[in-house]
């Protein structure tokens, strides 16, 4: 059972569901210095209405811990209504709602990614956006990865509905976004992983991300899952961390015995909250900490996140 007082976790697990009425649902992970009234401004609801939805009595909150949330706001009729707040962007949006940056863009008419405090948004279900088709127009700084990420599909589909038959996109190439029902998707056993892949897990967990801040630990685990989803890699815990590409190992821990290490409490419960559905890197699948490698390599692909000592980045 988790120990609340050393749990520290921010997120919205899973996708938002529509509920009957003008209301959206969704689960609440606090956060150190976390108050109820900044959580009920942050998604339009009341410190009032939070309290009587978790049954609590008083204002304490501890972090961790789970609250229901029903957020206010307006449903259009195409889906709910969003004000925008300080620090968001389509890419924040698009992860915390399911759904895609284009998908928002075109409901709402945007030509740009710039937003600004108090507009209203068109949040459209995540599986409308999934399923449409359409044509994309590659920008700067685009992968593969990203854009079968934006639009939840595989790489290897994107290849196939383009007749790709490497990696290599430029500024202005048109591509076909094939719907997620033409998308065969890696099947991989991250719903069913067994204890020995948690294990090891949390183990690379330890070696790579202890002494970071727990969110970052949480981050290093998604990263491991992003892999197993993605078909480029392999599609187990192991094949993913021992993996050898050209003649190098993939984590360092494996090469230098750290991977041995038993795994601390702290990693087990960062690899459940991965496992959870809190991706913390943004998608990544990659991360280095800048004051321990010299690769250039690393350094050339789209940052995600920066936590801790860690950067985190996606290609």
């Amino acid at each position: 059972m988790l120990q609340k007082r050393k749990v520290i976790v921010l997120t919205v697990l899973g996708s938002l569901s529509l509920t009957i009425g003008t209301v959206w649902a969704q689960t609440y992970y606090v956060q150190p210095g976390d108050s109820l009234y900044k959580i009920a401004a942050r998604y339009g609801t009341t410190v009032t209405a939070l309290q009587q939805k978790n049954g609590l009595k008083s204002a304490v909150l501890y972090p961790g811990q789970a609250l229901n949330i029903t957020s206010g706001g307006a449903l259009s009729g195409s889906g709910w209504v969003y004000t925008v707040k300080s620090g968001d962007s389509l890419y924040l949006l698009a992860q915390r709602y399911g759904t895609t940056v284009d998908a928002l863009k075109r409901a709402n008419n945007l030509s740009s990614n710039y937003l600004w405090v108090g507009q209203r948004l068109t949040i459209t279900s995540g599986a409308t956006a999934a399923v449409s088709s359409s044509n994309y127009r590659v920008q700067s700084g685009d992968t593969l990865y990203l854009i079968a990420q934006k639009y939840g599909i595989t790489v290897d589909a994107l290849k196939t509905a383009n007749g790709i038959s490497g990696s290599y996109l430029w500024v202005g190439q048109t591509l076909k976004i094939p719907t997620r029902s033409m998308s065969n998707t890696k099947t991989n056993g991250i719903s069913n992983l067994g204890q020995s892949d948690i294990d090891l897990l949390a183990r690379l967990v330890r070696a790579e991300a202890e002494g970071e801040p727990y969110t970052g630990q949480v981050a290093v685990a998604a990263t491991i899952l992003n892999r197993l989803k993605d078909p480029r890699y392999p599609n187990t815990v192991p094949g993913v961390i021992y993996q050898v590409d050209n003649g190098r190992y993939q984590y360092s821990p494996v090469l230098d015995g750290r991977i041995n290490l038993p795994p601390t409490s702290s990693a087990y419960k960062a690899v459940q909250q991965a496992l959870a559905g809190w991706d913390p890197s943004n998608g990544a699948n990659g991360f280095f900490n800048p004051a321990r490698t010299n690769s250039q390599w690393v350094r050339s692909h789209p940052v995600t996140a920066r936590i801790g000592d860690h950067v985190f980045f996606c290609y």
